[in-house]
C-alpha cells in the first residue's frame, strides 16, 4: 500500500481523480492500492528564539541576540496570533502520523508542489511522523490533469533523487529565519517601531526607495540638439542628430546646424525586404504577471492566485516557473495539446525550434502552457478568462501555422563625413499569428527616395529638457528582480522578432542565484511589503511610502547591509547547495558571519532617540495655510483639510529623526522648533538644526 501525502487538499483531490475510484474517509481517501492524504501547506515552522534560550519572557530584548542555533528545530504551526498549535493543523498531522505508521503502508510518496518549498513541506511531515524506515518516492507533477497524474504515478523516482532540492529548501528556510528573526528584532528594538528586515524584502523596498528618491531629487537640465524637418519631393523627412549640447552651448549648436546645412545630405542606401516576425516567447510566471499587470492592472498577488487556481483546476501547467522554454522531452506532449487546440479551429502546427525547446534554459519547470484540458469559458470568471486566454493565445501564436510577414525598409542618409542617419519602417503584409496574440506596431511607411538623391535639410537647434526616471511598474520591477545587475538598456526589439534572442545572461543570472527572490516567493514578499506599509501599488505603478522610507533609512543608520549584492551572494550560495558544491551548514555559516557583523557593536550603537510623537488623531495645532486642525497621522502631522486640497503636512520622522509632538505644536504656534539633534543626512552624517515654517513649507535652520 502506498501513502501519498499531498501538499494541500486541492492537489489531493486531483491525485484521487487521476487514480480513479477511492473511498473518502475523515482526512484521507483510500482504495486497495493507495491512501491519499494532505497537509495544509506548511504544517511545521521553525521554533522561535525563546525555545532555544529557555526564556519564558517573550519581550524582545538584545540579551539573546544574535541567536545562532546549533541545530534548527521545527514545531507544528501555531494559530495566527496565538501561542497554541492550530487545531486543524494538529488534527491533520495526527491523521498523517497514523497513516504513515500503518503496517500495510510500505511506501510513502511525497506529493508536495514541484519546487523546493513543496519538497520540504512533505518531508518535514514524514520526518516527524514516521517511526520506522519505509520506502520513499516522489510524485512530480508538471500539471494536475488526471492523465498527467496517472503517468507520473507510473514514473515515480526515489525521493533521494531530490535530496539536493530539499537541501536548498532547508538552507533557504534557515537563512531566512536567521535574517528575519535576528535583524527584525534588532532593528525594532533600536528604532522603537516594528521593522520587517528580511533577506529579500529589504532589497525590493530599497529598489523602489532608490528610484523614488531619484525622481524626488531630480532637477531637469536644459540641453540642445539639432534637427531637420524639411520636404524632399513633397515628402517630409525628419532627422535628429545624436550630438547634444549643454544649456550654455547654444552657439555651438547653431554653428553645427549651419555646417550640416552647408554640407548637404545624400541618400547612400535604400533597402527593402520581406521578413518573418516571430511571436513572443512562451510565458514564465513573471513575464505573464508583467503582461497581466500592464494590460489588466492585476497585482502580482491577484494574478498568481488566479494562475494557481487554473493550475489546480487542470487548465494550466505548473505556474511557478522561471523559464520561457519547453523541454525537448515534452515534444510529444505538445503535439497532443496542439492537436486538441487544432480541433477548435485554430491554425496551429508543431514546430521544432530552439526558440521554443531548449533544455539549457530550464532549471526545474518548463514555460507556462495550456494543458489538453480546455475550460468552458462560460464557467470562468472574467479575470480567470483574461488570465487563461493570455496564456492560450500566446501558445497559439508560438505554434501558429500562419507566419507574420512584414516588409522592413531602411534608408541611410549621410551628411558629408559628419554624421549618418537611418530611417526604418515596417509594414505588415500578412498578419499571421498577430490575429491571435497581442502585437503592438504601427505601419510606418518610408518616403520614396533613391540612392544618390540629395535630401533637403534645414537643421536648427531645438531646446530639450532632461526627464526624471520613471517609477517602477510591475513589469520593470520584475525585470530588475530577475537580473538586478543587467544593463538597463533594453535589447533591440527586432532581435526577438527575428528569433535572434540573446537571453543567455538572464538565465545565467537565474541559475547562479543572482535574482532577488524567486518565481515561487517574489509575489508573496512584494505583497508583504505592501501590507507592511512600505510600498504602494496603484494600477501597475509602485511607489515608496513613509514607512518604507523609515525602514530603509533606519537600517542604513544601524549598519544593516541588505542590498542586492548581499542578497545575491546568499542566493548564489543556495544554488551551490542545490548543485552539491556547498553544504547546508556552510551556507548557513555564511549568513551567520554576515549577521554577526551587525551585532559586533550592538551595545555601542545606542538606540535612536525615543520621543513622544503623540497618538493617532491627536490635535497638534492650527494649519498655517487654512487654519484647520493639524492632527497626528500614521506617518505625518497633517492638516485635516488635506483631502480637500490643503497641502500641508510634515513628517513624524524627518531625516531619520522622530519629531516630538510638542515640537510640532511649537512649530505651528511660533514658526520654529527648539534646536534638535540627531538628524542624519543622506551620506550618514549627524547634524543638528531647528525646523522652521516658511510659506507653509517645513525647512531647516542651521
Amino acid at each position: 500500500m502506498k501513502l501519498i501525502i499531498a501538499e494541500k487538499p486541492s492537489l489531493a483531490r486531483n491525485i484521487v481523480a487521476g487514480i480513479g475510484k477511492m473511498d473518502k474517509k475523515d482526512g484521507y481517501f483510500i482504495n486497495s492500492d493507495y491512501i491519499v492524504t494532505w497537509a495544509f501547506g506548511h504544517l511545521f515552522s521553525l521554533v522561535d528564539i525563546e525555545s532555544y534560550t529557555g526564556s519564558e519572557d517573550t519581550r524582545w530584548t538584545l540579551d539573546h541576540l544574535p541567536c545562532f542555533p546549533d541545530k534548527f528545530r521545527f514545531e507544528l504551526r501555531k494559530a495566527e496570533g496565538k501561542k497554541t498549535v492550530d487545531s486543524g493543523v494538529k488534527k491533520q498531522f495526527k491523521i498523517i502520523e497514523t497513516l504513515a505508521n500503518r503496517q500495510d503502508v510500505d511506501t510513502i510518496v511525497n506529493a508536495g508542489d514541484a519546487d523546493r518549498e513543496g519538497e520540504i513541506i512533505v518531508r518535514l511531515c514524514v520526518d516527524n511522523a514516521l517511526r520506522s524506515e519505509k520506502a520513499k518516492k516522489r510524485l512530480w507533477l508538471p500539471d494536475q490533469t488526471p492523465e498527467t497524474v496517472r503517468r507520473a504515478l507510473s514514473e515515480m523516482k526515489d525521493e533521494s533523487e531530490y535530496d539536493s532540492l530539499a537541501a536548498e529548501g532547508l538552507a533557504r528556510t534557515y537563512i531566512d529565519w536567521l535574517y528575519g528573526v535576528n535583524l527584525t528584532r534588532y532593528a525594532t528594538i533600536k528604532t522603537g517601531k516594528l521593522l520587517r528586515v528580511g533577506r529579500v524584502i529589504v532589497p525590493i523596498v530599497k529598489a523602489i526607495y532608490d528610484r523614488d528618491m531619484e525622481i524626488r531629487n531630480f532637477k531637469p537640465e536644459v540641453y540642445y540638439v539639432i534637427n531637420s524637418s524639411a520636404e524632399t519631393r513633397g515628402q517630409q523627412i525628419d532627422l535628429t542628430s545624436k550630438q547634444k549640447f549643454a544649456k550654455d552651448e547654444l552657439n555651438k549648436a547653431e554653428d553645427l546646424a549651419k555646417l550640416y546645412n552647408d554640407t548637404g545630405a545624400v541618400v547612400t542606401s535604400v533597402q527593402s525586404k520581406n521578413d518573418k516576425i516571430l511571436p513572443g516567447k512562451l510565458y514564465s510566471l513573471s513575464t505573464l504577471q508583467n503582461v497581466l499587470g500592464k494590460k489588466y492592472k492585476m497585482s502580482m498577488a491577484e494574478s498568481l492566485k488566479i494562475i494557481q487556481k487554473l493550475y489546480e483546476d487542470g487548465y494550466l501547467t505548473y505556474p511557478r516557473t522561471n523559464s520561457e522554454y519547453l523541454a525537448t522531452a515534452e515534444k510529444d506532449k505538445m503535439k497532443s495539446i496542439i492537436s486538441n487546440i487544432g480541433k477548435l479551429g485554430y491554425p496551429v502546427k508543431f514546430k521544432d525550434s530552439k526558440f521554443i525547446f531548449d533544455d539549457s534554459k530550464i532549471e526545474s519547470h518548463s514555460a507556462l502552457t495550456p494543458t489538453y484540458k480546455i475550460p468552458n469559458k462560460d464557467k470562468l470568471s472574467e479575470k480567470e478568462s483574461q488570465v487563461y486566454s493570455t496564456v492560450f493565445r500566446r501558445f497559439v501564436a508560438v505554434f501558429c501555422a500562419e507566419d507574420c510577414v512584414a516588409e522592413k525598409s531602411e534608408i541611410k542618409i549621410k551628411v558629408g563625413e559628419l554624421e549618418d542617419f537611418s530611417l526604418k519602417g515596417t509594414v505588415i503584409l500578412e498578419p499571421g499569428w498577430t490575429k491571435y496574440d497581442d502585437y503592438s506596431t504601427k505601419d510606418k511607411i518610408l518616403p520614396k527616395l533613391e540612392v544618390g538623391e540629395e535630401v533637403v535639410i534645414d537643421f536648427k537647434p531645438a531646446e530639450k529638457e532632461t526627464t526624471p526616471p520613471k517609477h517602477y511598474t510591475i513589469e520593470t520591477l520584475n525585470k530588475y528582480l530577475k537580473n538586478p545587475f543587467k544593463d538597463d538598456k533594453a535589447k533591440a526589439k527586432e532581435l526577438e522578432e527575428s528569433g535572434e534572442v540573446d537571453d543567455a545572461d538572464d538565465y545565467k543570472a537565474i541559475f547562479e542565484g543572482l535574482e532577488l527572490g524567486t518565481e515561487a516567493t517574489r509575489t508573496g514578499i512584494i505583497d508583504n511589503a505592501k501590507k507592511s506599509g512600505y510600498i504602494d501599488l496603484k494600477k501597475d505603478v509602485y511607489t515608496i511610502l513613509p514607512g518604507g522610507e523609515f525602514l530603509i533609512e533606519s537600517i542604513a543608520r544601524l549598519n544593516i547591509v541588505m542590498d542586492k549584492y548581499k542578497t545575491s551572494e546568499l542566493g548564489k550560495a543556495l544554488k551551490k547547495v542545490f548543485r552539491a558544491e556547498m553544504t547546508v551548514d556552510e551556507s548557513v555559516d555564511l549568513a551567520k558571519r554576515e549577521i554577526a557583523e551587525v551585532f559586533s557593536d550592538k551595545y555601542n550603537n545606542p538606540p535612536m532617540p525615543k520621543v513622544d510623537t503623540g497618538k493617532l488623531g491627536q490635535i497638534v495645532g492650527q494649519c498655517p495655510l487654512c487654519k484647520r486642525n493639524v492632527v497626528r497621522g500614521k506617518y505625518n502631522y497633517g492638516c485635516m483639510g488635506y483631502s480637500d486640497g490643503c497641502g500641508f503636512k510634515m513628517g513624524v520622522n524627518i531625516c531619520r529623526r522622530d519629531i516630538p509632538i510638542s515640537e510640532a505644536a511649537r512649530l505651528l504656534a511660533t514658526g520654529e522648533t527648539a534646536l534638535l539633534t540627531d538628524f542624519v543626512s543622506k551620506n550618514g552624517k549627524r547634524f543638528k538644526a531647528k525646523l522652521v515654517l516658511k510659506d507653509g513649507e517645513v525647512t531647516f535652520k542651521f
